[in-house]
């Protein structure tokens, strides 16, 4: 078996990000869990589904910690390193943080699957690790029925300068930085309607690590008031997450929403997911969604994987950043602003 001739998507269910617990679900098993006391160096942790831990060493550095791992979003082995490496790396960035080290977390079918599938899963982890200036330092496999990977990742970041998705202040302006659709596209390859080829746009943006940070000059650094990064529980989801910490409302211009080529192709042709349905049940409540058509209340719910950030910044330099982002993110886009809270935490317009 050589690793052209495996479509890695045929031999799982459910794939990338889209096979996340859904949040509803997730919420609920969480409520049932008894955590003990936070540390007082603990700065965040998991109470405001924020995108990484951060524990304060001292006044000068504190820890960035996360982890994330799927299933196989996409055939081609050395592909799939790089994404599900690409997505774990996201969590430290969103909160502000530099990538140092990097563990990985592997499931693997030995009797099923040749070894050089592995190494070229793990050698994409590691191109993309070594990309983000971050070190391979080790983890943990099993042999397991399907093929499971991520990583748990260690960052660092001035206390001073953390981002979370509670910091969102009224009138910052909002920016996306990867365009939408991930989803859709990679439901129509596992559906085996599309080819990786023709999904390329897509693949890239999965591929493209979300080192935004690393564009911004200090005074643009400071002007990220919050952040979040978009993944499996949709714009919709990830953005009503932020709006709650914040305590305000987001209003979203849908038309500004950045969308790959063949998005609303996929969606038009229904190439869906679980989340599709699910990430639509958990916002609902709380959503305004009564002005989009039926392909932009679809687009909001498309599960992402290895997304982009999401950024709530002062509307001073908003254009600045635009600029500075475009240089690697070429869809960022400022898709709306920050409103004081109203009954619902987004609203689409």
């Amino acid at each position: 078996m050589s690793s052209e001739k495996i479509a890695l998507t045929q031999t799982v269910q459910k794939g990338g990000c889209a096979a996340k617990v859904a949040a509803s679900e997730l919420r609920r098993i969480l409520q049932q869990v008894r955590f003990p006391p936070a540390h007082p160096a603990l700065l965040v942790d998991g109470g405001l589904f924020d995108d990484a831990a951060i524990y304060k060493i001292n006044e000068e550095i504190a820890l960035v910690q996360t982890l994330d791992f799927f299933t196989p979003i996409v055939d081609t082995p050395k592909l799939f390193g790089e994404i599900a490496a690409a997505n774990a790396l996201s969590d430290v960035y969103a909160m502000g943080g530099k990538p140092t080290t990097a563990m990985g977390i592997l499931a693997f079918p030995l009797a099923s699957m040749a070894e050089h599938v592995i190494v070229d899963v793990l050698q994409g982890a590691s191109d993309k690790i070594a990309e983000a200036g971050a070190n391979f330092v080790g983890g943990h496999s099993i042999d397991d029925d399907t093929l499971k990977f991520g990583l748990s990742v260690t960052g660092f970041v001035k206390p001073s300068q953390v981002w979370t998705n509670a910091g969102a202040r009224i009138g910052d302006h909002l920016i996306l930085t990867k365009a939408l659709g991930t989803g859709t596209m990679t439901a129509s390859l596992k559906r085996q309607q599309s080819q990786e080829e023709d999904i390329l746009e897509a693949l890239q943006s999965m591929a493209a690590v979300n080192n935004a940070i690393d564009f911004m000059t200090a005074d643009l650094q400071a002007a990220v008031h919050a952040a979040t990064d978009i993944t499996g529980f949709g714009f919709s989801g990830h953005s009503m997450q932020l709006a709650n910490a914040s305590q305000v409302t987001l209003s979203i211009q849908a038309e500004k929403l950045p969308r790959f080529t063949k998005t609303f192709f996929c969606l038009e042709h229904s190439f869906l997911t679980k989340a599709h349905r699910t990430n639509a049940e958990y916002t609902e409540p709380s959503i305004d969604v009564s002005n989009l058509d039926n392909l932009h209340r679809l687009l909001i719910h498309d599960p992402q994987t290895s997304g982009g950030l999401l950024l709530s910044v002062s509307p001073e330099v908003s254009h600045a950043m635009i600029q500075a982002l475009r240089s690697k993110f070429k869809s960022a886009e400022i898709i709306g602003e920050v409103s004081p809270r109203q009954d619902k935490a987004v609203v689409f317009e």
